[in-house]
């Protein structure tokens, strides 16, 4: 169980709470895929270590306005350096505050915004779905939930076979939380749970395509929070895709931030 002294539950807190999650899975996948880490005058990233470029990450950066753009262009070299796409992950917190309009001029392309979301555990709602079942895995099953995640997940199998070898290293041990959905015997939705920065964070909520609609995600989301509140945990957060976002507010999350997105691919031969 993550050990960082309980937040206070304020908007600042939350917000810190949401980017400081999101932060530290992105740390600790990308140096378990091998990635080149950066902690230093204010600046946090990993690169190298996946094919993906959400995972290819600058996760924090607090410079002043002098140092921004000679921050970008290292970011923009370790990229082209190891051959990947990669980026930035912008929240409120990151300076100077016109980092994303340094990152377009840079060649960075804007790819959204995710809706930062948090929710007092004790304020949960409760989901279920017919016939369905949940399982918190272990090493033996992590194959079958790599292969149900690349049914529908972001890049499909290549995103889903990287990060289950990325789990392999990191194992399914606290602070990691890995689940599947059942129906009929048959996998069909998988979730993760990352404690860190004093909360649970969920990643990798997915449905397969032909169970969908079904309140599947969310009865395997709740499921999952469950757990986490009945160890201790007092909050959990997310970062949200538009699809998800309703299902989420059903559950009582509420977003408190947005996470803006720069991406940048690898050049086309």
């Amino acid at each position: 169980m993550d050990e960082t002294p309980a937040i206070d539950g304020s908007v600042d807190a939350l917000t810190r709470a949401i980017e400081g999650n999101a932060a530290e899975l992105l740390l600790a996948m990308g140096a378990a895929g091998g990635g080149r880490q950066r902690s230093a005058d204010g600046v946090r990233w990993t690169i190298g270590g996946s094919p993906l470029d959400y995972h290819n990450a600058v996760v924090d950066c607090s410079v002043d306005d002098g140092a921004a753009d000679q921050v970008v262009a290292e970011s923009l070299q370790e990229l082209k350096d190891h051959g990947v796409p990669g980026s930035w992950h912008v929240g409120p917190s990151m300076r100077p505050l016109d980092l994303g309009d340094r990152l377009l001029t840079a060649g960075f392309r804007h790819g959204g915004a995710e809706p930062g979301m948090a929710l007092r555990l004790t304020e949960l709602r409760e989901a279920e779905a017919a016939g369905l079942r949940v399982e918190r895995i272990g090493l033996a099953e992590l194959g079958v939930w790599a292969d149900t995640l690349g049914r529908g997940f972001g890049e499909g199998p290549k995103e889903a076979q990287w990060v289950a070898q990325v789990y392999r290293r990191l194992g399914v041990a606290d602070p990691w939380r890995h689940y599947l959905g059942y129906l009929d015997g048959e996998p069909v939705a998988t979730a993760t749970v990352f404690l860190a920065a004093g909360v649970a964070g969920v990643y990798f909520v997915m449905t397969v395509p032909e169970a969908r609609r079904r309140g599947i995600g969310a009865a395997l989301t709740s499921a999952a929070l469950r757990e986490a509140r009945d160890s201790g945990s007092q909050y959990a957060v997310l970062g949200s895709s538009p699809a998800g976002r309703s299902v989420y507010e059903r559950l009582g999350f509420r977003e408190f931030c947005s996470i803006n997105l720069y991406e940048l691919a690898l050049p086309q031969e």
